[in-house]
């Protein structure tokens, strides 16, 4: 299959290069004079999970391939659509007259109405997922991170279309346990949430790197993810359908947060996660803790946990 990957960052480069892997033709799209600036190769430490239990690590020099333009008579047959939650409208927006034959894979965050975050891309060519993978890029350039086993797909109520059980297969190829979420919607609403609340303790903390191995700190967070579970309810979820996603959060902190520090001290995948999100000025755990804040005072739910962390993220 051909596939393009929108942007270079972390999931699209790991993902991509996962895929090629699998045999799929990949290519990168880029915005203009940014083919340049990244070079013709990535450097990858990978640790992949994806076929041994204890992980394979991965040391390689990845050649890939740039485009800075997208015609709408391309040739694509996948273009897995990787961006922050705030940027997805923009990213769809462009997309949306240049889509040509493809089938469009939304893979990450969203906190949004699916249907008005992707916007004009029309609803029949898009499919749905979440990434389990992380990592990030070090000052040296390099990529370091880990690639689970699975990876999440879901639909809204409704039985897979071909479409889309035609993209769970390129998965599948590529060596990816496939998790279904048949209420995907609630699914990435309760994730949010729960990265709300790590991101906002992070954010106190100075960023989410200094959570790992830290007890106090990760009780906080899932304290302030259990609080904010009212308000994905009070979106519309019903929260018995995600019993195992609420789980960590409605368990008592004694247990979680000492596992959850264990987890992220000694588990290469899991401290990955962790340790990536180490800039102090980065706008991604902002963004999350913002708009998660914004919506619960539209809706007059009580946050005090995030309400008492906004001095770490409202704006300047």
């Amino acid at each position: 299959m051909k596939i393009l990957m929108f942007g270079r960052g972390v999931i699209a480069t790991v993902h991509g290069w996962a895929l090629h892997q699998a045999g799929h033709d990949v290519e990168f799209y880029v915005r203009p004079g940014r083919a340049a600036t990244y070079g013709d190769a990535v450097d990858l430490e990978l640790l992949d999970l994806r076929r041994r239990p204890w992980g394979q690590r991965v040391v390689e020099r990845w050649p890939v391939r740039y485009r800075e333009t997208l015609p709408p008579d391309h040739d694509f047959d996948l273009i897995v659509l990787s961006v922050q939650h705030y940027r997805l409208p923009e990213a769809a927006a462009f997309l949306a007259p240049r889509i040509g034959k493809a089938t469009v894979l939304v893979f990450g965050n969203l906190w949004a109405e699916p249907s008005d975050a992707v916007g004009a891309l029309p609803a029949d060519r898009v499919a749905w997922g979440f990434p389990q993978a992380g990592g990030g890029f070090g000052e040296d350039g390099v990529l370091r991170g880990g690639l689970l086993p699975q990876a999440v797909f879901g639909t809204f109520g409704t039985p897979p279309t071909e479409r889309e059980r035609a993209v769970r297969e390129v998965f599948r190829t590529a060596g990816f346990r496939i998790r279904e979420k048949p209420d995907f919607r609630g699914w990435l609403w309760v994730h949010f949430a729960m990265n709300a609340g790590l991101h906002a303790q992070g954010l106190r903390r100075g960023s989410l790197a200094r959570l790992a191995g830290a007890t106090g700190d990760l009780r906080e967070a899932l304290l302030t993810g259990r609080e904010l579970l009212p308000l994905v309810e009070a979106r519309g979820v019903d929260l018995r359908r995600q019993r195992g996603g609420v789980l960590g959060l409605r368990a008592p902190t004694c247990v979680t947060a000492p596992a959850l520090s264990w987890l992220t001290a000694h588990v290469a995948p899991v401290r990955t996660n962790f340790v990536a999100y180490a800039d102090p000025d980065a706008q991604e755990p902002r963004e999350i803790c913002r708009d998660t804040l914004a919506e619960a005072r539209r809706l007059g739910v009580p946050v005090p946990r995030l309400e008492a962390a906004e001095p770490s993220f409202e704006r300047t």
